[in-house]
């Protein structure tokens, strides 16, 4: 027998109806499901509506939809957060598949302990290795110190980096930011807006920023059993790497300055280190060279834009 839990999942989404409706049907084998879900669609066509408004089995939950005010993946959370009627709110892609009880697990993470104000579930093909002898010296120096292990942590310059998933670790474990793959909230430890206006198209940095404010007053965990696979999509708002490039550099340094405080020269010299270090990674790959001008081209926008705010 399938139960309603008291939860408004949001799901913003932009022409990726097939992907989404492989959600909803994944959603409808969970044993628990949310009172509601509310879509936001900025598709160029009908087709998510449809998928919206027709019947899929299994399905309790009750699907509102929304067309999209304004395109962007924060911005369409935030509208859809005004059509939320529960004290629980589910961030949610629309791109995921669920495996058994993932749902139901990661309510009861979120009702263990009432400090906790967000909980993930673990995505199976995104989480933390261990990292290789340069990376984890890069590691080391951005942090500041040795750690035996980094997975869940939010290190130096806003570098936010994946949970692992090892059967020697309890359940529930507390993480320093929550993604918004999966992610469940106390509507009283969010912040209103969910989200600020900078967090523009892929929203970069939105999941970080978010998690670290409820974080400052609440407990926040990844629920470890509790498991997705996210079966990312492409999407116009992925195809520009001058563009990622730019905001990638942006929405970091507003994360690191105005959400962690760390305005001190030390952590401008680690967030160089850092996009260099990125940099040099992407040119392992052909298209990384191929896409160098534009890359670069990005960063210098995002550089006129930080000295002249």
């Amino acid at each position: 027998m399938k139960i309603e839990l008291p939860i408004s999942a949001l799901v913003p989404t932009r022409n990726r109806s097939e992907p989404l409706r492989r959600t909803l049907e994944s959603l409808a084998q969970q044993s628990a499901q949310p009172v509601e879900i509310i879509v936001v669609d900025a598709s160029d066509d009908d087709s998510t509506k449809e998928i919206c408004t027709s019947f899929i089995p299994e399905l309790i939950t009750k699907i509102h939809y929304y067309r999209a005010i304004k395109v962007g993946a924060a911005t369409q959370r935030n509208q859809a957060m005004v059509y939320a009627t529960q004290n629980t709110i589910w961030l949610l892609d629309d791109d995921i598949l669920f495996e058994p009880e993932c749902v139901a697990r990661l309510w009861t993470a979120l009702q263990s302990d009432p400090h906790i104000g967000g909980v993930n579930s673990m995505i199976t093909n995104q989480k933390y290795l261990p990292p290789g002898l340069i990376s984890r010296l890069l590691f080391q120096f951005l942090h500041g110190r040795y750690e035996s292990s980094y997975a869940g942590k939010c290190i130096g310059p806003a570098m936010n980096l994946l949970p692992e998933d090892r059967e020697d670790l309890p359940e529930i474990v507390s993480v320093e930011w929550l993604n918004t793959t999966c992610v469940l909230y106390r509507r009283e430890a969010l912040p209103h807006p969910l989200f600020a206006d900078i967090f523009t198209g892929y929203s970069l940095m939105e999941d970080v920023t978010l998690s670290l404010t409820v974080g400052k007053l609440w407990k926040l965990v990844n629920a470890r059993t509790s498991r997705i696979f996210h079966d990312s999509q492409p999407g116009d708002h992925k195809n520009d790497p001058g563009v990622l490039a730019e905001m990638d550099l942006v929405n970091r340094h507003y994360v690191m300055t105005q959400i962690l405080g760390r305005q001190e020269l030390q952590y401008y010299g680690k967030l160089a280190v850092l996009q260099l270090f990125g940099l040099a990674a992407s040119l392992r790959k052909l298209q990384g060279w191929f896409d160098l001008p534009k890359v670069l081209t990005g960063k210098i926008r995002a550089i006129t834009k930080i000295v002249s705010a």
